[in-house]
């Protein structure tokens, strides 16, 4: 079979390979990333094709001459794709700045400060057998489904020839002395007092990032699977599960920390712990960074999603600025970060974004934030962030269910009477007044239905929760 690519060569590729190859994209070119399952899903053979769709894909974008800059995390298959996808860009002429082991927040900055396309090679929190590619243009802005993905998957199903015979070169470099430095150029820490911060890095890249990034400061770190091991020996990287928080809570009693911090696999979010080892929402969070924000810089948009509770919108409010609310995604909050120009964006999955970091995420940053609150004052965190919680929530219950449509009606169909307002930004939103709400949204993926509720207290939200799961589950 013949074949002619966008410059009109022609090549011959088997058709049967195509087909399947198509099937294969589908299933690991996400809407956001790539991410699969190493030598069942993912090889270096593949890899290399994404690297150099990913090489075309930005020279459209190329004023001047192009370089990628490329990171990976501490999963054992990380160096070698992450060499395999280099080989691709550079066969289309490119060149690669590797900045080696990294958390997916340090990529980001270097795409930013060296205005590069990049790509970080990290399956974030999913089991060792799992690798992926986050990608991004110049200035860390996102390549998604639609500003990318799906042209990167076509091309890679078509299996084009390399642009150029002459190929690009690839250069090392260290960038983590930079990016700890510019992060602690984004926070006034000068009042902090002495802090100790118990951490739990699960064995992830924030063993490798928070010894650069808090090292500098007054604070004692008391680390927690700080050893790089994509195996995950203690418990998976992925504290948006209790379970995964355990360790952490038992290590900030143990050693007496005044907070505790936990980074998933490739330290892009940050979950916080009280002095008392008790969880902080990633919504009160959100509103305590809000806070700081709109104290810098008045007036100012701030972006939730709309499962992040109805605290922060109410609090932007307060304090003079202007809240926007977004579906639930970091295409959806970094492309209405760049539309409105939000100075930052928060979402109920710890997930913070910051214009000042071009717009990308880092827990990191958040992390920060958190710290400098806490230290330039004398009270307990528990105390600092009861100032930021005024409701109760639920956290995200799923259910599996095979028609998610006919629940989620019958569902609505039940609180019709008590309903003040109902929406469909993502999900279905339904709004009962006084505070409380629950959205439910169908999985992309799986035949889940998801639900979050927020009330005014855990009573509350404890019988909405039974009313809502007994019809989803009937």
């Amino acid at each position: 079979m013949i074949l002619v690519s966008g410059d009109g060569r022609e090549h011959f590729v088997d058709k049967q390979v195509l087909l399947d190859r198509a099937e294969l994209l589908q299933a690991v070119i996400k809407a956001y990333d790539v991410r699969g399952v190493v030598g069942e899903q993912i090889d270096e053979e593949l890899v290399r094709d994404i690297g150099a769709a990913f090489a075309r894909l930005v020279l459209e974008d190329a004023e001047t001459p192009v370089r990628v800059v490329v990171g990976y995390d501490m999963r054992e298959s990380s160096p070698a794709l992450a060499a395999a996808f280099s080989g691709g860009v550079i066969a289309q002429g490119l060149d690669v700045v590797n900045i080696g082991l990294a958390s997916t927040d340090q990529l980001y900055f270097a795409s930013g400060a060296l205005d590069c396309p990049g790509a970080m090679f990290t399956a974030s929190h999913n089991p060792a057998r799992y690798n992926g590619i986050k990608m991004c243009r110049a200035g860390a802005k996102p390549v998604g489904q639609d500003t990318g993905l799906a042209r990167i998957r076509a091309e890679v199903a078509e299996q084009l020839p390399d642009l150029v015979a002459t190929p690009g070169t690839i250069t090392d470099r260290d960038v983590l002395a930079q990016y700890a430095e510019y992060l602690r150029s984004l926070v006034d820490c000068s009042k902090l007092r002495a802090l100790t911060v118990a951490v739990d890095a699960g064995n992830g890249m924030g063993g490798h990032t928070v010894p650069a990034v808090l090292g500098p400061l007054p604070v004692t770190v008391e680390p927690l699977f700080f050893e790089l091991d994509g195996n995950f020996p203690n418990h998976e990287a992925n504290p948006l599960d209790p379970a995964n928080l355990v360790d952490l809570q038992e290590h900030v009693r143990r050693t007496g920390a005044d907070i505790g911090l936990a980074f998933d696999g490739d330290a892009d979010r940050c979950f916080v712990v009280d002095e008392r080892g008790e969880p902080v929402s990633p919504s009160a969070v959100t509103a305590l960074v809000a806070a700081r924000a709109l104290a810098k810089t008045p007036g100012a948009s701030i972006i939730y999603n709309l499962i992040t509770s109805r605290a922060v919108p109410e609090l932007v409010s307060e304090l003079g600025g202007t809240p926007i609310r977004t579906r639930v995604g970091h295409s959806f909050i970094k492309q209405e970060m760049a539309e409105s120009g939000a100075v930052f964006g928060g979402e109920h999955s710890a997930h913070y974004y910051f214009k000042d970091f071009w717009c990308a995420d880092s827990g990191m940053l958040a992390g920060l934030h958190v710290l400098a609150a806490l230290g330039e004052q004398d009270r307990p965190l528990s105390e600092l962030m009861a100032e930021y919680t005024r409701y109760a929530a639920s956290g995200e219950i799923n259910s599996t269910v095979d028609d998610g449509a006919a629940r989620t009606a019958a569902v609505c169909a039940a609180f019709a009477d008590r309903t003040v307002s109902v929406d469909t930004l993502d999900g279905t939103t339904v709004d009962l007044g006084e505070g409380a709400w629950f959205n439910l949204r169908a999985s992309n993926t799986e035949p889940l239905l998801r639900l979050n509720i927020e009330a005014v207290d855990d009573a509350a939200v404890a019988a909405l929760r039974d009313e809502v799961l007994a019809i989803v589950r009937a």
